[in-house]
């Protein structure tokens, strides 16, 4: 039997399925990207794939606080257009 792989949304403060959750890195050269194989070496942090929690990420900055650097608005809009797609 096969084991469900779970993840700490780091917004919502709950542990979710990995494949409904987002992997966001900061890359070791300090770029922030999304990483949909999850396989991109860097610090990871998941939240869960829709605007709401993005916007609450954005809000209470729980994503910059997880990956421990500070987050451009232009980075926020490239994780939007890429929930977007």
């Amino acid at each position: 039997m096969k084991s469900i792989v779970e993840r700490f949304d780091c917004v919502n403060k709950v542990k979710a399925e990995k494949s409904t959750l987002l992997r966001i890195v900061k890359t070791p050269n300090g770029t922030v990207e999304v990483d949909p194989t999850g396989k991109i070496n860097g610090r990871g942090a998941y939240l869960k794939a829709d605007k709401a929690t993005l916007e609450k990420a954005k809000k209470t900055k729980a994503l910059e606080k997880a990956l421990e650097v500070k987050i451009s608005d232009e980075v926020y809009e490239k994780i939007g257009r890429y929930l977007n797609d």
